[in-house]
C-alpha cells in the first residue's frame, strides 16, 4: 500500500505531528498507532501505570513513547498532552470510561492547548438513533454533546459495524448451517469496514488539521442478499437466507434478553450486539455520504475478503 507523505498535511518543512493516543494496547488502539507510525507521526501512548500487557513493550519496541499516567487526574493528563497536535481516543468501556473518563481527558486536551481531538466512537451512525435504542451508542451521544460545548475542533469517525464480526462473533453469517440470519428486508444496505481500515482512517484524520466534525467510512455496502452471495463464493456451498421475523421481533428479543439477564458491567452483554444488528437492520443509521475517497492510498478490505480469511 502507498504511504501518504507526511508533508501532504502538514507542510513539507514540518517537524512530525505529535499524536497522542489514548487506549492504544487495545486491539483498535494498537492498529492506529502502528497507522500513525507508518505516517510518520511521533506517538505518544498513554497507558496506565504499572501496564504490563505485551502491547505495551510492542509499542515501545515500534517507536512509540509509552507515558504512564493516572486516568483519574486531570493535571497528569494534561501534562502527558501537552504540545500534541491532536489527541485520539480509543477507549472502551461503559459510562465511567466513555462519558467520565473521556471528559477528564477532554479537560486536560483543552488545558494543554491541543487543537483536536478524536473521541472513541467508531460506529454506525449514533446522531441519526433515538435515546434507548442502544446503551453504548446511548453513552458516546452524551459524551459528544459535551465535545460539541468544548472550545477544541473534533473530527468523530464512523465506520458501521467491524466486519472482522462477520468470521463469528456477529450471529449474522452462519457458517455451520450455510445460512445468513437477518430480521425485515434482505435489501436493506450495512455499512463495514475492517478494524485495520478503521485504523488506517483514524490515523489520517488524525494528521489532518482540516479534517470535519463527523467522517464516514464504509469497506464495503452490503445488503444481506451480499452477504449471501460473498459467503457463498469463498467456501464453495450455497449459502441461503434466514429470516427470522421483522425487525420488531429483534427489538422484543432484546426486551426479553435484558429482562432474564442479571447486571453487570459487560461491555458487550449478548443483548448490546442484539442492539446493534437491530440498529442497523432498521436503516436508521446508514452512513452517507461517505468519506472513504478522502485519503485515497487506503485500499478497502471487502466483506468477502474478511469472510475468506475464516479457517
Amino acid at each position: 500500500m502507498a504511504e501518504q507523505p507526511p508533508a501532504t498535511q502538514r507542510g513539507a518543512n514540518a517537524a512530525p505531528a505529535t499524536i497522542v493516543l489514548a487506549g492504544a494496547t487495545g486491539d483498535l488502539g494498537f492498529r492506529i498507532a502502528q497507522a500513525l507510525l507508518r505516517r510518520g507521526a511521533v506517538v505518544r501512548a498513554l497507558v496506565r501505570s504499572g501496564n504490563a500487557k505485551p502491547e505495551v513493550t510492542a509499542l515501545r519496541g515500534m517507536g512509540a513513547e509509552i507515558v504512564e499516567v493516572d486516568f483519574n487526574s486531570v493535571t497528569a493528563l494534561m501534562k502527558a498532552c501537552a504540545g500534541a497536535a491532536c489527541v485520539v481516543s480509543a477507549l472502551s468501556g461503559l459510562r465511567d470510561v466513555i462519558v467520565d473518563g473521556q471528559k477528564r481527558l477532554l479537560d486536560a486536551v483543552v488545558a494543554a492547548g491541543v487543537p483536536r481531538f478524536i473521541p472513541s466512537d467508531y460506529s454506525i451512525d449514533y446522531t441519526k438513533l433515538p435515546n434507548g435504542s442502544n446503551r453504548n451508542l446511548d453513552l458516546r451521544r452524551e459524551f459528544n454533546q459535551r465535545l460539541d460545548q468544548a472550545p477544541i475542533q473534533a473530527t468523530s469517525i464512523l465506520n458501521g459495524m467491524f466486519t472482522d464480526l462477520l468470521t463469528g462473533q456477529a450471529p449474522v453469517v452462519l457458517f455451520g448451517l450455510k445460512r445468513v440470519l437477518y430480521y425485515g428486508d434482505a435489501d436493506q444496505p450495512l455499512d463495514f469496514t475492517t478494524t485495520a481500515n478503521t485504523a488506517e482512517f483514524t490515523a489520517a484524520a488524525a494528521l489532518d488539521p482540516t479534517a470535519p466534525r463527523y467522517l464516514r467510512v464504509a469497506g464495503e455496502v452490503a445488503t444481506v442478499r451480499g452477504l449471501q452471495a460473498a459467503a457463498t463464493a469463498v467456501t464453495g456451498q450455497p449459502f441461503k437466507l434466514l429470516r427470522v421475523g421483522p425487525v420488531a421481533v429483534l427489538g422484543a428479543m432484546i426486551k426479553v434478553t435484558k429482562a432474564l439477564m442479571p447486571t453487570s458491567d459487560d461491555v458487550f452483554p449478548p443483548w448490546q450486539g442484539m442492539q446493534y444488528l437491530h440498529n442497523m437492520f432498521t436503516g436508521l443509521p446508514k452512513l452517507t455520504p461517505l468519506d472513504n475517497a478522502r485519503y485515497p492510498d487506503i485500499r478497502w478490505t471487502s466483506v468477502r475478503q474478511v469472510l475468506a480469511t475464516r479457517k
